[in-house]
């Protein structure tokens, strides 16, 4: 234990630092972050699970909706993150700051406009992916009152992605960690009504609400103070249009392609939405735990973004390429031993959640069917560091929507439906999506075509 914090509080050097020493240094709190908060689901599916397959239904429907806001905002969220991160290799911090302001101010406006028109518009969202009869009522309150969130969610992915593009990943993790213990503990008072009326279903979305509001309100007053490593006042919040313009060319390719793969995960949904509460339920407990399964992915492609983000603006090309290569032999290994438990173990995974034989029955299946192509989705996360960090996201935007729309869709909508083969018929088309598109990302990652930074050349701005 005293080695991992030794390595957590370790000052991270991403231009100069052996490389997968850094990695670690950047990637495990964000990879502890994604596990508080996918242990956080999984405890929320357990507590709603005690409620019966129906409250499981609402959370499951909702995120699918609900991502397709979150993902355009994780784009402009992470074209500010690169900026910070380009802009501090190049030891421009004049730069840094006055993007990183505009950032927060970009976010907090898309999360006001999000949470109006979600709210608004959650009924015929709910109609259209053919939400259960039984089901709508819970789905829509639930829905509603995360929407009401969304600005708390969005002005705190802001003051992640600049912190993060300075190096620093263990604050973020520190906030991240808190806020999910108080979720934790207000989740089964809320929803039982543990000396308070019993709210149910809507009482775990108002729990996720209170706990991102105080997760926001902990991010902006450390980056407003002076132990943050880009100290911001009133003044830095402005849309300098020079800095929307970048955050945008950035951004707007992955918010457009993580909006295209939300909504067709919400059309994925609505075919999964066919067969019945049991395969709801079942999807969605398969969802979390490969999302538990893809945490070490995703934290050490993220930390990778940053590093390649920062050797890009010192044009370090050949380390930058270093570093997604070494990021990709981590993930695998890492992946594949965690593919192996859930293929085993996957019936038990789900009796866990809840024990009812029909959904543990097609748990199984999912789990049998899919746990080995995860590796392959993971592997993808490490060649998109490589885009996301130089800047050049249009390969991102053309992968993701591929994976969904040109493969996981049109198999699974033939084999589900109209070949009458049922849930697994999504099942494999999950598998032939991930290992179709991880190949095509390591050919567009071998082209080079991201070997270019995206800001300016000029004198160094150590002011």
């Amino acid at each position: 234990m005293k080695k991992l914090f030794k390595v957590l509080n370790k000052k991270p050097d991403l231009i100069s630092g052996s490389i997968v020493e850094e990695l670690f240094v950047l990637g495990l709190p964000v990879m502890l972050s994604n596990i508080v908060q996918t242990l956080y689901n999984i405890v929320d599916a357990f507590w709603l699970g005690k409620l019966g397959k129906i409250a499981l239904t609402a959370p499951t429907i909702t995120f699918n909706v609900a991502f397709v806001f979150i993902a355009f905002s994780m784009g402009i969220s992470i074209g500010g993150a690169t900026l910070v991160a380009q802009y501090t290799g190049a030891r421009m911090n004049r730069d840094a700051k006055q993007s990183a302001g505009t950032t927060i101010l970009l976010m907090i406006i898309i999360g006001v406009a999000s949470a109006i028109i979600g709210f608004i518009f959650a009924p015929p969202l709910l109609k259209l992916l053919h939400t259960p009869e039984d089901a709508f009522h819970a789905t829509l309150v639930y829905m509603r009152v995360i929407f009401l969130g969304m600005p708390f969610m969005f002005t705190y992915l802001a003051f992640q992605g600049i912190v993060q593009g300075k190096g620093n990943t263990v604050t973020p993790m520190k906030i991240n960690i808190f806020s999910v213990l108080i979720n934790t503990v207000l989740d089964p008072i809320m929803i039982f009504g543990v000396g308070m009326p019993k709210m149910g279903v809507m009482g775990a979305a108002v729990a996720t609400d209170v706990a991102r509001a105080i997760a926001a309100y902990l991010g902006v007053r450390y980056l407003f103070s002076n132990k943050s490593e880009i100290p911001l006042h009133i003044k830095d919040l402005s849309l300098n249009f020079k800095f929307v313009k970048k955050i945008f060319s950035i951004g707007f390719p992955l918010s457009i392609g993580q909006m295209a793969t939300s909504i067709g995960f919400m059309i994925l949904m609505g075919i999964v939405n066919t067969f019945g509460s049991a395969v709801i339920s079942a999807f969605g407990i398969g969802n979390r735990i490969i999302s538990l399964l893809t945490v070490p992915a995703m934290g050490f492609s993220q930390a990778a973004t940053v590093m390649v983000g920062q050797n890009m603006g010192a044009d370090n090309v050949k380390r930058a390429e270093e570093i997604v290569w070494k990021t990709v032999i981590i993930i695998a290994v890492i992946l594949f031993s965690g593919a192996t438990l859930t293929f085993l173990f996957g019936g038990g995974i789900v009796r866990f959640f809840i024990n009812n034989p029909e959904v543990i029955k097609v748990g199984v299946n999912l789990f049998r069917i899919a746990s080995y192509s995860v590796p392959f989705f993971g592997i993808m996360f490490a060649f998109n560091s490589a885009f996301s960090g130089s800047g050049h996201t249009f390969p991102i935007l053309v992968l993701n929507t591929t994976r969904l729309w040109g493969i996981r869709l049109p198999l699974a909508y033939l084999w589900a439906i109209k070949m009458n083969i049922g849930p697994n018929g999504i099942f494999y088309a999950m598998v032939v999506s991930n290992v179709v598109i991880s190949i095509a990302a390591f050919i567009w990652f071998r082209t080079g075509s991201w070997k270019k930074r995206i800001i300016e050349k000029r004198a160094f701005d150590k002011t």
